[in-house]
């Protein structure tokens, strides 16, 4: 087995993704407290053996909340990066097939978007568009759309010179047909890999826009919410933040690791040195 597929970066992430995906899905069908019902009387209860996180400040307990969250996190990013790359690729495969002017307009609008930093984008739209988290999804999809044209754009274009691809323009195939049969399955790795790494940032995007209000509606629970629930507690109950800051953290670095792992075990150089 080779080395890029033992590595660290890819064992560790993948690991640490699996386990928030499984977070999520199970968050779908089963807490273990109902979040909707409130218990005042025990706000901010630290973590018991009943309560393995403890409370928030409504009484509701953390551990379910932190999983909701998850929940949240992933339809978000997965929807936002979904949406990215079914724009951004056929641009992307477009741009490189034909050149010229479709190119350059592709290209400018791919700079107007990259001139503002994604999570201020973020924040404009979902404060024009109003907040909730398809909203969100929105937001955060748009800035996806030009990195993955751009990405494809530019690993097209140095596709479109093998020769197995000249071999089919001269069979008498169309751009269209080429770009689907030939380009589109050669990007498939280089795809991948942007997706998990914009996934990480979606987790980041989705958490902040909940931060400030812009994001998941209460009672839709959010890590960034939490974050922006518990930012007034912390000095009588520190592990209010702490839980969900440590919930994106962990899953950001998690999906950047697998991210990373990917990209090396993908990367054709790394056979060229084996």
């Amino acid at each position: 087995m080779s080395r890029a597929r033992l590595s660290p970066a890819l064992v560790v992430g993948a690991a640490i993704s699996v386990v928030f995906v499984a977070s999520a899905l199970l968050s779908l069908v089963w807490t273990p407290y109902d979040v909707a019902a409130f218990d005042i009387g025990h706000r901010l209860e630290g973590p018991t053996a009943a309560h393995w996180l403890g409370r928030d400040h409504f009484g509701r307990d953390v551990a379910s909340m932190i999983l909701l969250g998850a929940g949240n996190a992933l339809a978000v990013s997965l929807v936002a990066v979904l949406l990215g790359a079914g724009l951004g690729v056929p641009l992307g495969l477009l741009a490189a097939a034909r050149r010229g002017l479709i190119d350059e307009l592709v290209m400018r609008a791919s700079d107007v978007v990259f001139a503002f930093p994604a999570l201020i984008l973020a924040i404009l739209l979902t404060a024009v568009l109003g907040p909730g988290a398809i909203n969100a999804v929105v937001a955060i999809g748009i800035f996806n759309v030009p990195v993955f044209a751009r990405l494809t754009r530019g690993a097209a274009l140095s596709l479109w010179t093998r020769d197995y691809v000249l071999a089919a323009r001269m069979a008498g195939k169309g751009a269209a047909r080429i770009s689907l049969e030939h380009i589109l399955p050669g990007l498939a790795s280089v795809l991948i890999v942007q997706a998990t790494l914009q996934f990480s940032l979606g987790v980041i995007a989705e958490a902040g826009l909940s931060y400030v209000g812009l994001g998941a509606q209460p009672p839709a629970a959010s890590w960034g919410k939490m974050l922006a629930d518990a930012q007034t507690l912390v000095s009588i109950a520190p592990l209010q933040a702490i839980f969900p800051g440590l919930a994106i953290v962990v899953t950001v670095l998690g999906l950047n690791l697998l991210g990373d792992g990917l990209r090396d075990r993908f990367d054709p150089r790394l056979d060229e040195e084996r």
